[in-house]
């Protein structure tokens, strides 16, 4: 007896959710250019303001570089030192926040909170508050990236210790390891690429930070960005623009390649 074995095609997926994603995307592009009160239009009237500003700007004048060499190799200290304090108190931070290893909810949940109160203050900010409190100079700005960095970082490795593989753990607690010999030799094997991987990407946000937080005050290279733009020489802000370009290049590529080998 022949039976005949009927092929059904699958039905195409409906694209009424990809249409009506569109359109509610559009309707809130459309109501926040309306509430900010922008448009096409007056960014085709400012046009001709941009381009006179890029004629001001070019040449940039080379000479300056020996104005702002030094400004720059603080900015990158300070980017060093804030991102090395930061990513010390980061470890016990993202070990509080982790809920596989810190099992009661009443500690890491107030450690979260406290984590992301952390991360809402933006950097500027934090420099401004650092440099009401301890004046003018690079200090404020160690302090500000110190801050940030814990955000950052212990964000980023409390979620990586939340995927860890528990049974390295389970182990050596079964044979009766405390907590510090199951953190030494079952979580950091585990971690330890990744942590140094999130150090690394976060010392390249705070060159870039460092590089603004002197319109505040707190020392570096954004102390000629406030000078040259107040005095409208745009010429040495171009090529302030062009060094920290040059310098947070050379970082990315050297930071990227670490990164590689560390994974």
């Amino acid at each position: 007896m022949n039976t005949k074995v009927e092929l059904r095609r699958p039905k195409a997926p409906s694209r009424f959710k990809h249409y009506l994603t569109a359109i509610i995307l559009l309707l809130l592009l459309w109501g926040s250019a309306i509430q900010t009160e922008s448009s096409f239009s007056e960014l085709f009237h400012g046009l001709p303001n941009m381009l006179d500003l890029l004629r001001e700007m070019f040449p940039p004048k080379w000479s300056y570089f020996d104005n702002i060499f030094d400004a720059m190799l603080e900015t990158i200290r300070m980017a060093l030192v804030g991102t090395t304090l930061g990513a010390i108190v980061a470890i016990p931070v993202a070990l509080l926040c982790a809920s596989n290893l810190t099992k009661r909810g009443l500690i890491y949940y107030p450690a979260r909170f406290i984590l992301n109160l952390i991360r809402t203050i933006p950097d500027l900010l934090l420099a401004a508050i650092f440099v009401a409190i301890f004046g003018l100079g690079p200090l404020p700005g160690i302090f500000a990236l110190t801050v940030f960095s814990v955000g950052l970082i212990a964000k980023l490795t409390y979620e990586a210790l939340e995927t860890i593989d528990q049974g390295p753990i389970e182990a050596m607690t079964s044979v009766g390891a405390n907590y510090v010999q199951v953190f030494l030799y079952g979580v950091i094997p585990q971690i330890q690429a990744h942590f140094a991987s999130y150090v690394l990407y976060t010392f390249e946000i705070n060159v870039r930070a460092a590089a603004i937080l002197g319109l505040v005050g707190a020392g570096g290279i954004g102390h000629y960005y406030e000078i040259t733009l107040g005095f409208l020489e745009y010429d040495k802000t171009s090529m302030i623009i062009i060094f920290t370009l040059v310098i947070v290049l050379i970082i990315d590529y050297i930071s990227s390649k670490l990164r590689e080998k560390l994974l």
